[in-house]
């Protein structure tokens, strides 16, 4: 194989729609008809300059060091395939997909989000059609083949990808170019909102809990305050939103301060309107009972009594119903799952200086800080000088998102290094979050605050005699300071 180019490189991916059915369709023959789609796609990537990084069965994936090239290649293909004599009971149709990025290269191809990006493009389309991402139409809208034209698709959702995608179809003249919808997350009703910022690292808590939903209705994940169970939850309800023909629904619980309105909260979330004297929970298992849908029930920890009962209420009438809830303990419901948000990976500060720096920011919470820090800072960079204080702040913030976004937004203002000297009074320097986000959310204070706020009186009283230990403590030590009835009493609950 010749050499790969890198740099900006324009991907193509192929796929022959209902390759399946055809193959039953046509049998034996189906050997015959799959080696002429590749003779006249390989055609076209010749004369092109395309080069084939990967095929599988009636997948390609060429590379193309132009983006003309590649638009070249894919308007060439259509039109042969187009014009070739197959089976009559089987038609082939293939979807191409064509994106521009700058991959990282390896010894056996291409690694990284443009590969993935440019095969979801090319998933979302149908036989005959060629969709571009938006890097790619930027560089081939005022140098197109003759009798092309591009039309726009609007954005939209792609499995595993964050951001809402803009999508174009190339329109070939005398070809058909009438389509149905893409194929896309978009087709799916939901109210997740548009995330602002990246979605760094906790690859393999995502797939755990998106493992764990796959078996249970009922999976709350719980953490400390700012651990970024809400963003994990929203990331889950993203891309499982495929697997629910009615839906991923958010519903806010934060603002609600009083439980009766719980059910008034949800209820308002999918449009549902009260009928009369009728109980509006009534109204609301009548309408999620056929549904297959996903509830994202988001801080509950103020709410938890409210919030179980509801759950209770709609999972036992709701068969095809499942909730993801977030909050800092259990709902405490039968059939619950918990899953413990994790921290984001940090590195050990006495090993930083035996990191190379590739590896240094590999670690999720250094990755974190340098997104957030480049937000505020668009210069701000990792270097073998500043990179002690990186892993410090890190190490000492526990990999909590929260904390670091906060100590990340500082680098406007100071150096990391004084960033992590002031840690010992975290409390001072830790403000100055989103003026749009929750007010706990915006400082540290605020968020200890509000954790502590929801505890019962005995649970600060436990709390406080536990605040003699300046690390963690054993059960038994724990039970030598709290052993008066009061505290003893809060055992069975824990």
């Amino acid at each position: 194989m010749a050499t790969l180019p890198t740099g900006t490189v324009t991907f193509l991916f192929t796929d022959i729609e209902g390759s399946t059915q055809l193959l039953h369709q046509l049998s034996d023959r189906y050997a015959n008809v799959l080696a002429q789609h590749h003779q006249l796609l390989r055609a076209a990537l010749e004369t092109y300059h395309g080069q084939e990084v990967d095929n599988q069965g009636d997948a390609f994936f060429a590379v193309f060091a132009r983006a003309g090239d590649a638009v070249s290649a894919a308007v060439a293909a259509q039109r042969a395939l187009a014009a070739h004599t197959w089976p009559e009971e089987g038609q082939v149709r293939v979807r191409i997909g064509l994106h521009t990025g700058e991959p990282t290269r390896t010894d056996s191809g291409y690694v990284g989000m443009d590969v993935h990006r440019g095969a979801r493009i090319m998933a979302a389309g149908h036989g005959g059609q060629i969709l571009l991402s938006h890097t790619t139409r930027d560089l081939v809208e005022n140098n197109l083949p003759p009798g092309v034209a591009l039309h726009t698709l609007g954005e939209h959702r792609l499995k595993d990808l964050q951001q809402p995608t803009p999508i174009f179809q190339l329109e070939i003249k005398d070809l058909p170019n009438d389509f149905p919808p893409l194929n896309t997350l978009s087709r799916r009703p939901h109210n997740l909102p548009v995330q602002l910022t990246s979605f760094i690292g906790r690859e393999s808590a995502i797939q755990e809990v998106k493992h764990l939903l796959s078996s249970i209705r009922l999976l709350t994940l719980t953490g400390a305050g700012g651990c970024g169970k809400t963003r994990l939850s929203l990331q889950v309800g993203a891309e499982v939103l495929e697997d629910y023909d009615d839906g991923v629904w958010l519903v806010e619980l934060a603002p609600v301060a009083d439980p009766a309105l719980i059910v008034q909260t949800v209820a308002s979330t999918l449009g549902i309107r009260e009928q009369g004297a009728r109980p509006l929970l009534e109204t609301l298992i009548d309408y999620l009972k056929p549904k297959t849908l996903l509830l994202l029930l988001d801080n509950c920890e103020h709410l938890l009594e409210g919030c179980a009962q509801l759950a209770h209420a709609l999972l036992k009438s709701c068969p095809t119903l499942k909730i993801l809830a977030s909050s800092r303990e259990g709902l405490g419901v039968a059939g619950e799952q918990t899953y413990r948000a994790p921290s984001l990976t940090r590195p050990d500060p006495k090993l930083v200086a035996t990191l190379p720096l590739e590896q240094l920011t590999q670690y999720e919470a250094v990755r974190l800080f340098i997104d957030r820090a480049v937000l505020t800072s668009p210069h701000f960079s990792v270097t073998n000088q500043n990179a002690p204080a990186v892993a410090e702040i890190c190490h000492r913030l526990d990999g909590i998102p929260l904390a670091i976004e906060l100590a990340a937004a500082r680098v406007k203002a100071m150096s990391v290094e004084q960033i992590s000297t002031r840690l010992t009074d975290r409390f001072r320097l830790l403000t100055g979050g989103s003026r749009t986000a929750l007010p706990r959310q915006q400082t540290l204070r605020a968020l200890i605050d509000w954790s502590y706020d929801l505890l019962s009186d005995k649970e600060k009283l436990l709390l406080a005699r536990l605040s003699v230990f300046a690390g963690g403590w054993t059960l038994e030590a724990a039970e030598k300071v709290c052993s008066d009835d009061a505290v003893i009493e809060l055992k069975p609950e824990a």
